[in-house]
């Protein structure tokens, strides 16, 4: 497994991040626990998860499943570079009108402090903001996670789902108050959603932030089984999504059987060619998916490969000004 640094943080992360999404809803707790010790057995110790997951009332099931593989033993919770989230509805009655989705102080003391009684840990080294909050002033923001920093809680800070000139905004008022700041930003990005390109990943590039992109396949949709569209799987995959794009994807498909590698595959070291990317978030929901995609870090495309890639998704508006270049 390749390791990179977590933006400009001196953090180091594995290439690929383990996603936990899936564990509860999708995967049952015997098998999250063989796909966690696969990950950490193949050099993946960059696990990724959010107090919300579990969904609904079942809000941070996925947190307990992963706490109590922690509590294992086994130094697992030494091994691995914890990242979770705040920001939804965890459905708590104690909440009160704090309940709902938002950033507020308030709000991010006692979600922190939830996440770490369900992890069964007393850290964790990426605490994100979820979504924006745009109520909350960043004054209240970066004193709430300056808290945490300095009561030893969280390691560093990152955000989801910003927009470049948030990325900047959260930077500047970081630094006017001598605040490291964001080190990293989780986004959504891939083959067939390019359209960070213009801002996002420049702004996180150049302000110090790694790229974390979720749903790397576009929810199934660069997959190696999209075009088969088969009924009653849990791919996620859309038959009218597909359809609408089934040209791209048999080109897509055409070029990776030329390459000898499956979609996915190709799909995955596309996204790490990009500098400011730091680690695509992998989903698994069966140990066999997650052993299908750790080679992807020794693939390597060409100039040629690339190209074919530009022609078959072209990135927004075609032509990228000078300032928006990889």
């Amino acid at each position: 497994m390749q390791y990179t640094y977590l933006g400009k943080s001196g953090l180091k992360v594995s290439r690929l991040c383990l996603g936990t999404m899936n564990f509860g809803p999708a995967t049952d707790e015997k098998e999250a626990f063989r796909i966690m010790d696969a990950a950490l057995d193949a050099g993946i110790q960059f696990f990724d998860t959010a107090n919300i997951y579990g969904w609904g009332q079942n809000a941070g099931l996925t947190e307990t499943i992963i706490g109590r593989w922690f509590a294992q033993g086994g130094s697992r919770r030494e091994k691995v570079v914890l990242a979770t989230k705040v920001h939804g509805d965890m459905h708590d009655l104690a909440d009160g009108p704090n309940g709902p989705e938002g950033l507020s102080s308030y709000k991010i003391r006692r979600h922190l402090e939830g996440s770490l009684k369900r992890l069964q840990t007393d850290h964790i080294e990426l605490y994100q903001m979820h979504h924006v909050d745009r109520s909350v002033s960043w004054d209240e923001l970066w004193g709430a996670f300056e808290l945490a920093v300095s009561q030893g809680k969280i390691g560093y800070v990152g955000s989801s789902n910003f927009a470049g000139w948030q990325i900047a905004q959260a930077q500047c008022k970081a630094q006017n108050r001598h605040f490291l700041g964001l080190v990293a930003e989780q986004h959504k990005y891939n083959l067939s959603c390019r359209l960070p390109e213009l801002e996002v990943l420049p702004a996180a590039k150049e302000m110090g932030l790694g790229v974390i992109p979720w749903s790397p396949l576009d929810g199934g949709m660069l997959g190696r089984n999209a075009l088969k569209k088969l009924e009653g799987t849990r791919s996620g995959n859309n038959p009218k999504k597909i359809e609408k794009h089934r040209v791209q994807l048999e080109a897509f498909a055409e070029l990776c059987n030329e390459l000898g590698e499956p979609q996915d595959s190709v799909a995955l070291a596309w996204l790490l060619m990009h500098p400011a990317v730091t680690a695509p978030i992998i989903g698994p929901r069966t140990l066999e998916q997650l052993e299908s995609s750790l080679r992807v870090t020794d693939i390597t495309l060409d100039e040629s490969v690339l190209k074919r890639l530009d022609e078959i998704f072209p990135g927004p508006g075609g032509e990228a000004p000078e300032a928006y270049a990889w």
